[in-house]
């Protein structure tokens, strides 16, 4: 937690100015019971109209500008807090963005999540308690010791046995609360993921009619929260009224003992009204504190989740310096790769080897699993080959940039991704300056304008969230706009004509064949009619090449693509 703090380093002339504005006010708190007692004593009870004028319009004095003190104190704490969880949650939103899928993969997109708005939160939270209360608690209650001490010495004894009371509750409590908090993180990590593989896959759901089944699965895992909540908050219920009894039994000690001096004329009645006041800021105070051990478990396990990924490193290293003898020759080659996924019993690929260069296609066709995607995946760097190495125009893509690699690339991945947003924005994210009529011909190369024409907005239509308005193949085809749009040396279509007819397909590979003419095309597909006139295809079973060749080549010599071809195609098609 204390690793955390120097994000407030910003924001040091901001907690000064609290520091000095609270002592002010607790300055000010401690200087009014000492006047209330001189006017009861040197006032009321002598009769002096003129002191007790005087000194209540120096109290009235005291107690604006205290009051003052406090609430600006408080406006700028908010703000420093604030602006402290807007820069930690920034540092950890863009500490995610730098890691590899696998580290995605070990947290998980739900305590992902939870890490980046949950428990930043909580951290913001307690940033605010502790300015306002941290701060002001020490020295309200050292000041109030002062104060009791100075008016009268031996009524202070009251105090020796309440506070050690009041510290061993809290710190009982404390200790007890911590672990039962950190459950409460984890708990809501596991919430979030029910709750999002819910809404993800409501239509599966609904298909198997299973949603009494996701019910009672959320409703588990809600009530596994609220028990321990539950657990946490009767825990914690029990911290003010304890206090509180404790205060009291202490206030009524100090009346006790201090009628007694009262009535043997050690002690004047406003200095036992003064003592009660003292009594009560220093048992305030330390309910204050109370109140951040309250929050201070809860925060210590948050912070604990943000550091885990704030000091996680990347499995892949990055490389800060581009290549001073880059070509753009678009010669891509992979020599013996192979990819194994962590844990693993087996390579997702084997001996990998094939080269492609501008102008040519390149396909990859298999069965389900036979990583096919793995080898796109591990092309512009979301994985690091185990073996081997990919290199472009003759150097290693991990001597490069991640950055400068990937606007090599325009991926069109195998699950369609959109963005919430219009149909401009969606295809500009490929490359931010593109004008409308370059937009409007990336969409009718994509076979894509049809139905953008069609809306009555256009190219402002407004997709909703992952394009949930557009059909399979209308999201399929904005999707590969917006590679077209980017102008990349290489093209990688993973599985992207799967949800397109025939002569759709048709038509959109005749189109990229004229405007994709300068770059490399790398197709992974299922359909063999889409990949037949590719000048190398690549046949993977079981993570390593069976075949390698033209369509008409590997119908001769490769068994395992005679099979695909008769199973789509007919046994007339390899006559």
């Amino acid at each position: 937690m204390i690793k955390l703090m120097k994000y407030l380093k910003p924001y040091a002339l901001q907690v000064i100015v609290v520091l000095i504005l609270t002592l002010s006010g607790v300055f000010a708190e401690l200087l009014l019971p000492r006047f209330m007692g001189n006017i009861v004593d040197k006032g009321i009870t002598a009769g002096n109209l003129q002191y007790i004028y005087k000194t209540g319009a120096l109290m009235l004095t005291v107690a604006v500008l205290g009051t003052t003190a406090t609430v600006i104190s408080r406006y700028i704490s908010s703000r420093a807090a604030l602006a402290y969880g807007r820069d930690l949650r920034s540092d950890v939103f863009k500490k995610v963005e730098s890691f590899s899928m696998y580290e995605i993969n070990k947290m998980g997109t739900s305590s992902l999540i939870t890490r980046t708005t949950n428990d930043v939160n909580q951290m913001q939270n307690v940033t605010i308690m502790s300015m306002r209360m941290v701060i002001r608690a020490p020295f309200m209650m050292v000041g109030g010791i002062i104060m009791a001490l100075s008016t009268n010495l031996e009524l202070s004894k009251v105090l020796l046995f309440s506070a050690p009371i009041l510290i061993i509750v809290i710190s009982v409590i404390g200790t007890k609360g911590y672990p039962l908090f950190k459950k409460i993180q984890l708990k809501i990590d596991n919430l979030n993921k029910v709750l999002r593989e819910s809404l993800t896959g409501i239509r599966v759901i609904r298909a198997f009619n299973k949603t009494a089944y996701e019910k009672e699965r959320f409703n588990q895992s809600n009530k596994d929260l609220t028990s321990t909540s539950l657990r946490v908050g009767r825990l914690m219920a029990l911290m003010m009224p304890l206090l509180n009894v404790i205060l009291n039994f202490t206030i009524v000690g100090v009346i006790w003992y201090g009628s007694k001096m009262v009535d043997n004329s050690s002690l004047e009645v406003g200095q036992l009204m003064a003592f009660i006041q003292y009594v009560s800021q220093i048992m305030f105070s330390m309910i204050m504190v109370s109140m951040i051990f309250v929050m201070l478990p809860r925060a210590s396990a948050s912070a604990e989740r943000i550091n885990e990924i704030l000091d996680m490193q990347s499995e892949m290293t990055d490389c800060n310096t581009i290549p001073s003898n880059v070509k753009n020759n678009g010669i891509l080659k992979l020599e013996n790769v192979t990819f194994k996924f962590k844990n693993a019993s087996a390579p997702a690929v084997s001996n990998i080897s094939f080269s492609t260069k501008k102008g040519e296609t390149t396909a990859i066709i298999g069965g389900t699993g036979s990583g096919k995607s793995t080898i796109l995946n591990l092309l512009v760097r979301f994985y690091d080959v185990t073996e081997g190495k990919i290199t472009i125009d003759g150097i290693d893509i991990r001597n490069m940039p991640q950055e400068f690699l990937r606007k090599k690339f325009g991926l069109i991945s195998q699950k369609t991704v959109l963005f919430t947003g219009t149909i401009r924005d969606n295809i500009r994210f490929g490359r931010e300056d593109a004008s409308d009529k370059e937009i409007t011909e990336v969409l009718k190369i994509a076979q894509a304008w049809d139905f953008v024409s069609e809306k009555e907005e256009g190219l402002d239509y407004v997709l909703s969230q992952s394009g949930k308005n557009l059909s399979g193949g209308q999201k399929q085809r904005l999707s590969i706009a917006r590679a077209l749009i980017r102008k990349p040396e290489f093209y990688l279509f993973d599985d992207s004509f799967s949800a397109l007819d025939f002569q759709t397909d048709k038509k959109l590979r005749d189109a990229l064949k004229t405007y994709t003419g300068d770059s490399v095309m790398i197709i992974v597909a299922q359909r063999v009619s889409t990949i037949k006139d590719a000048e190398n295809i690549i046949v993977l079973d079981e993570g390593k090449i069976v075949g390698q060749g033209t369509h008409a080549d590997l119908i001769k010599k490769c068994e395992a693509y005679r099979e695909i071809v008769i199973s789509q195609l007919g046994e007339e098609a390899i006559k």
